[in-house]
This record gives C-alpha cells, sequence and structure tokens, in this order.
C-alpha cells in the first residue's frame, strides 16, 4: 500500500473514530447540557452526565449542595447522577474540572423560593363583562325613505372595536347604550364614540338611523357587553389567594377577539353529560352553573393563557386538598404524565396520557406540549379532548407542569397544552427573570 492510500484509510478511520465520539452518549448529554439552570429552593435536581470519569465540583453550598455535601469543593463521579439541593435562594456557579485541574463545565445556576399550589381540575363557570362595547356584527336600518343605511359601517366602525366612552362618558351596559341613542336621535345630535381598536383608540361620529317598523333609533351595529362559559380550574395558589384557569384566551364567539375583561366572576359548575369527539367534530362538555349565588371569584386578566383573578374559596370537591410543587418549562419532558379533570357531576378524576413533544421556549408562547390521551376509560367517555376540558392541569412526576389548551380537530385524542410557568406569570405569582431574590410575589 502506497504513501498516498495509507493516508487516505487514515483519515476515514480518523473520520470513523471522531463520527462515533459524537454520537456517544456522554458527548451528547453534555452538549445538550445548558449554561444555565433554574432550581426552585428544597426541590432536588439530578443532572445525569453519563461519563466514566472523576471531576471535581466547586459551588456556593449557601446556595446549593452537590451530592448533599456542605463543602464548596466536592469531588463526584460523572458516571453517576449529580444530585444538586437548592437551600437558598440565589445566583451562584457550578464549576466542574476532571480529575481536579481541567476545567471541564461551568453552569450558572439560578435559585428562587419554592412555590407550591393546589391542582385544580373542578369545572367552573366563567361569566365576564366587557371593559366597554364590543362590536360584533353590522346591519341594515330601512328608513322611512325605504333606504336601507348602517349608521356604524358608514363610520368606519368595525367587526371586533371595542366602544369605551360615548360622549364622553364611559360605558360597558348595552342596556345604557340603547337610552343615549333614542336621545340622540330624537334631538337630532350626534353620537362621538371612542373606540379602542387593538392598541389605538380612535374617536368615531355617527348620527342614529330611525327604524320606523320597530319605532325605535338604531346604530346599525351589533353589540354585545358580556359572555359566558364553562371551562377548567388549573391551580390555586393558597398563599396569593391567586388561581389560574382555561389555559387559553376568552374570545367573542363571533368575531374571535380577545375580550378585554372589566369585571367577572367565576363560580361552581357541574357537568351534565359529554358530547363526545370525533374526527373532525370536537365534543363538549355539557355542564350548568350550580349555586349561582355564591361566587368562588372574580376574574381580573384574560391573557393568552387564561383568566386570572383572586379566589375566596377552592371549589369542591378536589381530587386533593394538598400543594404540588410547579416546573419550570425546561423541566417537561415527553413521557408519562396525568391530568385532573371532571367528566360527570363535579367529582375531579385523574387520567393517564402521554406528553408526545415539548418545544423549547424561553419566552411565553402557547403550544409549549402536545399531549395524547391515552386512558382508555376517559377515551370511552369523551372521545379524547372535548371543549370545557381546556384547563386541565398536567401532572408528570409529581408536579404541575401545565394545562390543557386545545384538542387537534382531525385527531381529538391529541392536542396541546401550555407550560404551567407561563400561567403563573400571568397570575403575577412568578415574576420575570429567574435571578433574583424577589421573584415571588408576596400574598
Amino acid at each position: 500500500m502506497n504513501a498516498s492510500n495509507r493516508k487516505r484509510w487514515f483519515g476515514l478511520i480518523l473520520v470513523f473514530f471522531v463520527c462515533m465520539i459524537g454520537y456517544s452518549a456522554p458527548l451528547q448529554h453534555f452538549a445538550a447540557f445548558p449554561s444555565e439552570l433554574r432550581l426552585f429552593s428544597g426541590q432536588l435536581k439530578q443532572l445525569d452526565y453519563l461519563m466514566p470519569v472523576h471531576a471535581k465540583v466547586t459551588v456556593d453550598p449557601g446556595v446549593v449542595k452537590v451530592n448533599g455535601s456542605a463543602n464548596a469543593s466536592t469531588q463526584v463521579d460523572l458516571s453517576e447522577p449529580l444530585s444538586l439541593v437548592p437551600s437558598h435562594s440565589g445566583t451562584t456557579e457550578m464549576k466542574m474540572k476532571l480529575f481536579g485541574r481541567i476545567p471541564f463545565k461551568t453552569v450558572k445556576l439560578h435559585v428562587v423560593p419554592d412555590l407550591r399550589v393546589v391542582p385544580g381540575g373542578q369545572t367552573i363557570g366563567v361569566k365576564v363583562k366587557s371593559d366597554g362595547i364590543m362590536v360584533v356584527g353590522h346591519h341594515q336600518v330601512e328608513t322611512q325613505s325605504g333606504v336601507k343605511v348602517s349608521p356604524g359601517q358608514d363610520s368606519d366602525i368595525r367587526l371586533g372595536d371595542l366602544i369605551v366612552k360615548v360622549n364622553g362618558m364611559y360605558l360597558n351596559e348595552v342596556a345604557k347604550m340603547s337610552k343615549i341613542v333614542d336621545k340622540a336621535g330624537r334631538s337630532g345630535k350626534p353620537l362621538h364614540f371612542e373606540i379602542k381598536r387593538g392598541t389605538q383608540i380612535v374617536t368615531k361620529e355617527l348620527m342614529p338611523a330611525y327604524d320606523p317598523e320597530d319605532k325605535a333609533w338604531r346604530l346599525g351595529l351589533y353589540i354585545r357587553d358580556s359572555a359566558a362559559g364553562v371551562g377548567t380550574l388549573t391551580f390555586y395558589a393558597p398563599d396569593q389567594g391567586v388561581y389560574g384557569a382555561l389555559g387559553h384566551v376568552i374570545t367573542d364567539m363571533d368575531t374571535q377577539t380577545p375580550i378585554k375583561v372589566g369585571e367577572g366572576q367565576i363560580v361552581q359548575s357541574s357537568v351534565t353529560s359529554i358530547n363526545k369527539s370525533s374526527s373532525g367534530e370536537p365534543g363538549e362538555k355539557r355542564a350548568h352553573f350550580v349555586k349561582e349565588g355564591k361566587v368562588l371569584g372574580n376574574v381580573e386578566h384574560n391573557t393568552q393563557f387564561g383568566i386570572f383573578g383572586k379566589m375566596k374559596e377552592l371549589p369542591k370537591p378536589t381530587y386533593t386538598s394538598g400543594t404540588l410543587p410547579v416546573a419550570f418549562a425546561e423541566e417537561v419532558k415527553e413521557g408519562p404524565a396525568q391530568i385532573y379533570t371532571v367528566v360527570g357531576g363535579q367529582r375531579v378524576e385523574k387520567f393517564n396520557i402521554e406528553i408526545t413533544h415539548v418545544s423549547k421556549q424561553v419566552t411565553p408562547a402557547t403550544k409549549g406540549m402536545v399531549i395524547k390521551i391515552t386512558d382508555p376509560k376517559l377515551l370511552e367517555q369523551t372521545g379524547g379532548i372535548v371543549q370545557g376540558m381546556s384547563g386541565s392541569p398536567i401532572i408528570q412526576n409529581g408536579k404541575i407542569v401545565g394545562a390543557v389548551t386545545h384538542v387537534f380537530v382531525n385527531d381529538p385524542s391529541s392536542g396541546y397544552g401550555c407550560y404551567i410557568e407561563w400561567m403563573l406569570r400571568d397570575a403575577g405569582i412568578l415574576l420575570e427573570g429567574s435571578n433574583s431574590e424577589q421573584n415571588l410575589k408576596a400574598g
């Protein structure tokens, strides 16, 4: 074999070994491991490097203890799981050196106060009043001359607009609007509207049209001031007295625009029957409000991750009255999990699911995970995920990791879930930023 062939074969063999090393489990674990980690105080975290070497780990033991050691430096075997026990809020660096000499990895650790909440699963009734008057449609008014007009449409008032002021006065009740429109029509004076359109405030002027058939003055607009429905409670934080539910935003049924909540209430609800899901036809929980005069809590925020507010008491019955720890988004893994939900009456039950896909999200976003119902009992009763199940808490390895949000129309056994971390932020419990000792809101 000549020198040229020897070099070629040597190169091929070298490439082969490099590829083998690249695909080896230790190197893959090392490459996938983040440079920063967030941990809740008191919650054990295990790291698996799977490397058959010894190393020296240096860390501030006042913040995190490695393998239970109170020493700043600890000798560890990286072929065994590395146990981290956060003991106090703060930030520290975990520096690792192979054989005590060769710099190997530096991981920044952010420890935040422990956070535990009560998992929900109860079906709740939701009643919200918008922070203004919602425009949900246009209609034509036939005048005495036979001409059809729509004053609202002609004035460029659009579907999804939120009328917040009329003639300088705040308004959020349709009943009051009727009286104002009648007065303006009789006096012949136009109405001045202040409208919230997305993030903009626009002003419009219009003159009501007289409808001789109904003998009333009309705006040529379909308007609404409230919405109601049922959903599922996700969590209750007893230390802060707040709750989160639904896992997705409440939108107006006609315009599909998010409702800006002025005020709202949640009440207990009871499931009377289930309309099962099938391919192409999402099912739904049929429920009615119970003890309607007894309000469980208010609705203060309506965000892409659900509704949030203060809760006076936890709906009964509960699957468990105790609290569970919560998980950061990066802790959620593909694999078995459970959901808590109601399929009949008010009894919360636990059902098995599989988390089939997780998305890496460092900032709040919906559709954080894909879930699949695997529990035969739930599939038999509901056909999979149904409307009204959104908000059902997702539990994995003893932690609340997220909430059910949407069903796949063509495969109702599967759907999306959002991470609990984003819901906790919108509830004002877990504040943005993981390196602050103040990132949990005091009760």
